[in-house]
């Protein structure tokens, strides 16, 4: 094991709980380490849940919106969905987002590291970065903030297409005519 780089606080995770610690950190004046395994904080919830659900159902919502204004007396043709184009947008505002909290990690000069941590000792973890690059880092104190993932059901088929966990379900190719 290489010698480690000394740090006062190691953040594993960088989603709303991790990032805000940081920030929160940094402003104290600790120096602070983010890991995470995304290219900028934001976690499960600006990448694949809140923010891109949010993006979708304003979509949707826009399209209630207009077949229900036939109430008030205003019509509007059936509308035409360029799904491509919605999924852009949706990534657009993810990107945005996510870009942001980066440039205010940046700003707060936290360290931040695109990669997966695991603990070697008490008060050592080692990084893999994307590029396999290795590095290990000592630290004072250390938060674990490792957000979530779609959970599984045992003895459940799940690799047919036709049955999509939350983050599956924001990346479908085709609106289907129903979806339970």
């Amino acid at each position: 094991m290489s010698e480690p780089t000394k740090n006062q606080l190691a953040i594993i995770g960088a989603g709303p709980g991790g990032y805000a610690a940081a920030f929160h950190a940094a402003d104290l004046g600790l120096q602070v380490t983010l890991i995470d395994l995304e290219p900028n904080p934001g976690g499960v919830c600006l990448y694949r849940g809140c923010i891109p659900s949010k993006a979708l159902l304003h979509c949707a919502k826009v399209l209630t919106d207009a077949r229900e204004a036939s109430h008030w007396g205003i019509y509007f043709s059936e509308p035409k969905i360029d799904l491509a184009k919605v999924r852009t947008g949706k990534d657009q505002v993810v990107a945005q987002m996510t870009g942001g909290l980066g440039q205010l990690t940046k700003a707060r000069k936290i360290r931040f590291i695109q990669g997966r941590a695991s603990f070697v000792e008490s008060n050592t973890i080692r990084i893999t970065q994307e590029n396999g690059a290795e590095e290990y880092l000592s630290y004072e104190h250390a938060i674990l903030a490792a957000g979530s993932r779609p959970a599984t059901l045992p003895n459940v088929y799940t690799e047919s297409p036709r049955v999509m966990n939350s983050t599956s379900a924001l990346q479908i190719e085709n609106i289907p005519k129903t979806l339970l």
